[in-house]
């Protein structure tokens, strides 16, 4: 595997345990639909948080949470509204939806975790 898909993996791991630590079920991990791609789908209580993980093995280009493009925002809303209607009956009907970012970077030895919740907003 490729140092960069490495890399990714860990980052999806930490925020997967993360988000546990934090009350948070995973239900997917990996979820597609065609070209798109969610990284973790994750429920506390009536939030369903749709979570974009970004892995950096520095910050010298830039934050992790600046590598969230609009065209991957347009493939998650896609890839969500998809996942909802084909569970529509798993959820009740004030379950809201909230788009957050993984942001991790490694840091020495280590990995720094930031979750932004509400990052963005579907248009």
């Amino acid at each position: 595997m490729a140092e960069h898909n490495e890399l990714g993996k860990i980052g999806e791991d930490l925020a997967a345990a993360y988000l546990e630590e934090n009350g948070y079920k995973i239900l997917e991990r990996n979820w597609t639909f065609q070209k798109a791609e969610i990284d973790i789908i994750a429920q506390k209580e009536n939030i369903l948080a749709v979570v974009e993980v970004k892995t950096r093995s520095s910050l010298d280009f830039g934050s992790p949470q600046d590598f969230v493009k609009p065209k991957k925002i347009q493939l998650l809303v896609k890839a969500v509204n998809a996942y909802i209607n084909d569970r529509e009956k798993d959820f009740g009907s004030d379950l809201n939806i909230r788009f957050d970012i993984a942001a991790i970077h490694k840091t020495q030895e280590t990995f720094a975790i930031e979750h932004f919740t509400d990052a963005f907003y579907h248009f």
